[in-house]
């Protein structure tokens, strides 16, 4: 816990306990690859929130954790989101639980 990832451009992920960690992957991001996070049970998305709470259940969960951070830098560095929306406090203030749904993966 009190673990975070950062860029010139901000914070991209940090811990609110050993298995939760939300990412900051831009609105952007999100919509490319919305369809894909939701069909992973791990991913909680929260409408209209640039940050994305994967939960750490399993293995496969970790390797989906780096490429999403991977995501997230890209994300940031390829400039600011169009949308102009201020990056608001991460899904841990925002309510709603994860979705449970099939784990197919990313």
């Amino acid at each position: 816990m009190g673990q975070a990832v950062r860029s010139a451009q901000g914070e991209i992920a940090h811990f609110h306990s050993d298995r939760d960690v939300d990412l900051r992957l831009t609105d952007r991001a999100i919509r490319r690859f919305a369809k894909d996070l939701r069909h992973t049970g791990a991913i909680r998305i929260v409408p209209g929130s640039q940050w994305v709470t994967l939960r750490l259940d399993a293995a496969s969960d970790v390797d989906l954790l780096l490429t999403l951070v991977s995501v997230a830098l890209q994300a940031q560095q390829a400039g600011p989101d169009p949308a102009g929306q201020a990056v608001a406090g991460c899904n841990d203030q925002r309510g709603a639980g994860f979705v449970k749904a099939d784990r197919s993966g990313f």
